[in-house]
């Protein structure tokens, strides 16, 4: 099990679901951990969880889609805790239930300004501190979705796919510094946020088609995030991991 004491971790839209998962699995691992939310409750209540298991956090709260929101989170937990050595770019909302015709202007921007833009300005925010320690480990959360497309939510599909190419071009970028870029491209996970969405009984028949039987928790995305992030990934770069339950299976 990967020990990430004397890291510095930032996930970003860590005020519940998947990036909660993510924060306190890193924390209980040893990593000070810098808790990234747009709703300050949301990520108090992951600041409060981990504190009462021992963990060390900061809560930094911001619009990810704001480069000057981002800059300063990661000013924070740089001043706070010396340095970010792994940032997490998992911020994210839900797709659109819309055809091509539901697609207006202010969904496009909003889509692409959560997924795209806040991924990119984070990551610039981040990187010359790892540069500067020439070590680091970014891992960019995408979907399923952005792999194989879907009958609705283009614009989101188009967003996760984009994350895609970012992470292989900054895997090449960033080789030469030590830094390496993946992500993980999650299947359908048991999150508020996609009950609220669909439903409960859309999530259930949704379960019913994945070939284990059922969706994952949250935790369950979080491992291969973890081992992403940590030393036992030091040859891995520009990858792509699928957790899934077998929904999708790409052969090489």
């Amino acid at each position: 099990m990967a020990d990430f004491t004397g890291k510095t971790a930032l996930i970003t839209g860590s005020g519940r679901g998947m990036g909660r998962s993510h924060a306190a699995i890193l924390a209980a691992r040893g990593a000070a951990v810098v808790i990234h939310d747009i709703n300050e409750a949301w990520a108090e209540e992951t600041a409060r969880r981990i504190r009462d298991k021992g963990g060390r956090c900061l809560v930094a709260c911001g619009d990810v889609s704001k480069p000057g929101d981002m800059q300063d989170v990661v000013r924070r937990g740089e001043a706070e805790f010396g340095g970010i050595d792994i940032l997490i770019n998992n911020a994210g909302i839900s797709a659109e239930r819309a055809g091509l015709d539901g697609i207006t202007e202010d969904l496009y921007e909003r889509m692409f300004g959560v997924h795209v833009k806040g991924t990119i300005f984070t990551t610039q925010a981040a990187v010359p501190g790892m540069i500067a320690r020439r070590s680091g480990r970014i891992v960019n959360i995408s979907s399923i979705w952005g792999m194989t497309g879907h009958h609705f939510g283009a614009t989101y599909c188009a967003a996760k796919a984009a994350i895609l190419g970012l992470t292989k071009a900054w895997a090449k970028e960033f080789a030469p510094h030590n830094i390496c870029v993946n992500a993980v491209a999650p299947g359908a996970v048991k999150t508020e946020m996609q009950v609220e969405v669909d439903g409960l009984e859309a999530v259930k028949a949704q379960a019913k088609a994945i070939p284990l039987g059922r969706l994952a928790e949250p935790e369950e995305m979080s491992y291969p995030v973890i081992f992403l992030a940590s030393s036992e990934a030091s040859f891995v770069t520009g990858q792509v991991l699928s957790p899934n339950g077998g929904d999708t299976i790409v052969g090489v």
